[in-house]
Order: C-alpha cells, then sequence, then structure tokens
C-alpha cells in the first residue's frame, strides 16, 4: 500500500510537470565572498536596500542563502530575468542608480563589503519546474547540487533526470527548486547540471537520499546508464546545504 502510495505520487508529480508552463526566464547565480568580519553588513545591505532596487530595475529576486558551512563568508543569490538582453539592461540601470551609489557609499565607509564576486549565466533545463519563490511555514532547507558532466556525456546525464531522477526524488519526498544549464562553456562550464532541491530539514535531507540511493529502480536506472562509463568526472558532484537568509523570497 505503501509503494502504491509514493507511486502513484510520483506519478502524479510527473504529470503535472508535462502539463506546467515550462520555464523560460534567463537565470543568474551570484555568489558573494565577504570581507571578513563584514557578512552582517553585507546582509543588512541586501535585506534594506539591494532587494528594492534590484526589483526596480527589473530583476526578479528568487532566493538568498547561507551555505551551512560558510568558512569562507559565502552569500549565493538567484536572480531571475525575461532574457539575456533584459539582464544586460538591468543592471546597467541599478549600477547607474544614485540611490544604489548612495548606499555602496555609506555601506563601504569602512571598508569594502565584498572581497570577490562569482557568477553564473544559467538556462533551465527543459525538465525544470517553474521556479517559484515561495515562504513557507518554516525555514526549508535547500541543496545546491553542482554536476560535472562527463566529456559528451551531458545529454545522457540531462536525459536520465529527466527520464527517471526527477520522478524518483519526488518519491522520496525531495522537492524541486530549479534545474539548469550554464549558457557560457568557458572552462568547461557548460558541461554543467546545477539544480536546487528542497528539504524540510537535515533529518529529512538524509532519510530521502537514503531511500533515493537504496530504491531499485534508481539501483537500476544508474547501472544501465552508466554502461559505458560514469556520466560525470571524478568527484564532479557537488552539494553545498544551505540556509535561506530571513530576507529570501524562497525560504
Amino acid at each position: 500500500m505503501k509503494f502504491q502510495i509514493l507511486l502513484a505520487s510520483s506519478l502524479l508529480w510527473a504529470g503535472t510537470c508535462l502539463g506546467a508552463e515550462k520555464e523560460t526566464r534567463f537565470f543568474e547565480m551570484r555568489t558573494y565572498y565577504a570581507a571578513p568580519g563584514k557578512l552582517d553588513d553585507l546582509l543588512a545591505r541586501f535585506r534594506d536596500h539591494t532587494l528594492k532596487l534590484f526589483e526596480k530595475h527589473g530583476m526578479a529576486n528568487m532566493g538568498y542563502w547561507l551555505p551551512q558551512t560558510n568558512s569562507e563568508n559565502k552569500l549565493i543569490y538567484l536572480l531571475a530575468y525575461p532574457s539575456r538582453e533584459a539582464r544586460e539592461s538591468s543592471w546597467k540601470a541599478f549600477s547607474s542608480d544614485p540611490e544604489w551609489q548612495a548606499v555602496a557609499r555609506a555601506s563601504e565607509r569602512q571598508g569594502k563589503l565584498v572581497t570577490k564576486v562569482e557568477s553564473v549565466y544559467l538556462q533551465p533545463t527543459d525538465f525544470s519546474p517553474p521556479v517559484r519563490a515561495e515562504v513557507s511555514a518554516a525555514p526549508r532547507l535547500y541543496e545546491l547540487r553542482i554536476y560535472q558532466a562527463a566529456p559528451g556525456k551531458l545529454d545522457a546525464l540531462l536525459a536520465r533526470f529527466r527520464n527517471h531522477t526527477t520522478a524518483l526524488f519526488a518519491r522520496h519526498g525531495m522537492s524541486q527548486f530549479g534545474y539548469w544549464v550554464p549558457t557560457e562553456g568557458k572552462d568547461g562550464a557548460g558541461e554543467r547540471l546545477i539544480y536546487i532541491l528542497v528539504h524540510k530539514d537535515y533529518a529529512a535531507w538524509s532519510d530521502s537520499f537514503k531511500a533515493f540511493r537504496a530504491d531499485p529502480e534508481w539501483i537500476k536506472v544508474k547501472a544501465d546508464s552508466e554502461a559505458n562509463g560514469s556520466l560525470t568526472i571524478e568527484n564532479g558532484v557537488k552539494s553545498v546545504l544551505m540556509a535561506p537568509t530571513d530576507f529570501s523570497p524562497a525560504r
């Protein structure tokens, strides 16, 4: 009976996604490395000013997160735009906005808040659900997962997710925030799959993946798909557990 319920849940999720509107926006994942002792100041600037200014200039704030293990003082966030061209226009307008310039000057009187910025342009996969910024009753645990595909294997990796993995994730209680591939191919970046899962908490994350990895269907799918070699490079799967900030639209 339990298996039938889980199977019905997985089929319902798959059917819903097939019938749902496809995600077509252009995305950008940005990682800020705060200067020593400046992470709280950086978060305050986002909370009090930056999010509003982003929205003012047509950028959709999707989520802001802090890695649970954060020795590098990272802030990771995701923005959405109607298109790549809209992204360029929005950032140009934001950067030249007198309000932003005043905020930046005032917040950096005692020194720069950020030492390094990383940016990855992303396009959603054809199996990504629409990315929604939703607030739950209690803050959830987010997981950023990055797969570096083996040479020539990205299409096979995407097919495995499209045809099997997403439904199996749903079967084992994992919510799926979004799936993307980088638009830029520099240094092999174009051979990556980047996605975010959502879990109730750490225990739910652990239990879900334990059940997923032991699922006979997954074991067979993985074996069949890797009959001619792994779809990812050695040590090519990275996972970052993240807590949403108190101002994150998705939390």
